[in-house]
């Protein structure tokens, strides 16, 4: 029979790609979340959970239920005969951990306590748990391994974190039949292949990839760059960016790791390559064809060289005039399927496609703030414990997050024209995936 696993907080972005993961290998998720980080869809499901269930094409088990709710703990646990638990409910934005600690030990560490509880209880030993390199404070070294020094924590939300592997660990030592893998994540972004389910902040993004991708489908203005003055080549925050796919796949690793009677293991969860702010935004301009520009830099029609064939707008009849042209975004792009701020402008140069095509070009503003509260200059991992004992390696690298392909023409209707047929997109991506993702919901899960 296949094993049972409950996993906390499951319909949020990371949760859900592991229980996606979870029922392509044979098991079964029982999904619990309170809807704080989830949109409600229909049958009582989180959105993001129905649509796992159309790509495993298999039901998926749903409670909701909030983890800080002992007697509804207790309930669960005498429905379910769990073998393990994959522990990711919790609130977990640096910034706002600082406005508002409190709230954030209340929930993180009275929820894993009353968590634990229910599980010795019952009977159930075997936890991964969904940490995270915060833990390990302002870096003492680069890359950051295992036994770099943790608990000099920069906001409440690491410090919360690094109390609860401190729990399980000494849970561990004290009951010699538990066993923990604490998984310490670096910086998740992407979606999956599908395009089905991602990252959909609620309220403005924590996190560098979802905030520009939000710019690109015009849902912000302009990305915040917090802080250009850290001791980086660029002034800006490096951090080791995950692909969130690599990040489920690391999790089942980690459920075969507890079946070897591990007691507690730690494992860092990255790729091993630091990136900053600025690197990322760059490699996304230098992927898509599209210029990223700061809101300092004046504005202005961009020069030909800077407009690619590839990022285009073909009519599917190619009824368009024999002249090409471009279709310049100097506004931000309303939801899709309307486009707002189009100017049309003459192509002509020695990029100049030979069939007739619209031209497609996006400035993504950005603005450089002074620095978040809490973030630190630079953090990347060393990954090869994982590797080494858990068999497990990030997959993708930044190739697959900031890659150039063009999705097919019926992805997304646009704007029409005064006349002829309604144009269809064929969009360029950065961050295969991710864009993947974003333009086939421009609002999230939210029909709104």
């Amino acid at each position: 029979m296949a094993e049972k696993i409950l996993v906390t907080g499951g319909a949020g972005y990371i949760g859900s790609h592991c229980v996606l993961e979870l029922a392509e290998a044979g098991y079964v998720p029982v999904v619990i979340d309170n809807f704080h980080n989830a949109i409600r869809g229909a049958d009582a499901l989180p959105e993001s959970l129905q649509r796992v269930q159309q790509i495993v094409h298999q039901p998926i088990l749903f409670q909701e239920l909030d983890i800080t709710n002992e007697a509804a703990l207790q309930e669960l646990f005498s429905k379910h005969r769990f073998s393990a638990v994959m522990h990711f409910a919790g609130l977990k934005a640096v910034g706002e951990s600082v406005q508002k600690p409190l709230e954030y030990y209340r929930v993180n560490l009275t929820g894993t306590i009353r968590l634990l509880e229910t599980m010795k209880a019952h009977g159930v030993r075997n936890i991964v748990f969904s940490s995270s390199a915060t833990v390990y404070g302002d870096p003492k070294y680069l890359p950051l391994d295992e036994n770099h020094p943790v608990g000099g924590c920069t906001n409440p939300y690491g410090k919360s974190k690094f109390f609860i592997e401190e729990m399980i660990r000494d849970l561990c030592k004290a009951e010699r039949d538990w066993n923990a893998v604490l998984l310490r994540y670096f910086n998740p972004i992407g979606a999956h292949e599908s395009g089905m389910i991602g990252e959909d902040p609620q309220g403005i993004p924590n996190n560098l990839m979802p905030y520009v991708a939000q710019v690109a489908v015009g849902r912000r203005e302009f990305l915040s760059v917090f802080g250009n003055d850290y001791k980086t080549d660029d002034g800006t925050g490096v951090r080791d960016y995950i692909h969130v796919v690599d990040l489920a796949k690391g999790h089942i690793a980690a459920l075969k790791k507890l079946k070897e009677n591990c007691g507690c293991k730690i494992y860092n969860l990255g790729t091993g390559t630091g990136y900053s702010v600025l690197q990322m935004v760059q490699a996304m301009e230098k992927a898509s064809g599209r210029e990223v520009r700061s809101d300092s830099e004046p504005a202005g029609p961009p020069a030909q060289s800077q407009l690619l064939p590839h990022a285009s707008l073909r009519h599917p009849k190619s009824s368009l005039p024999q002249q090409p042209l471009c279709l310049c975004l100097w506004q931000p792009l309303a939801p899709f399927p309307q486009l707002l701020g189009l100017r049309q402008v003459p192509s002509a140069g020695p990029q100049e496609p030979s069939d007739p095509t619209v031209l497609l070009f996006l400035q993504i503003k950005y603005k450089i703030t002074g620095r978040r509260e809490g973030d630190v200059a630079s953090c990347y991992a060393n990954p090869a414990l994982a590797e080494r004992e858990l068999g497990w390696k990030a997959a993708f690298g930044l190739d697959k997050m900031c890659k150039s392909i063009p999705f097919p023409s019926t992805l997304c209707a646009v704007s029409c024209p005064p006349s002829g047929p309604p144009l269809t997109a064929v969009l360029p991506v950065a961050g295969e995936d991710l864009w993947r993702w974003q333009l086939q919901n421009p609002t999230g899960f939210s029909k709104n």
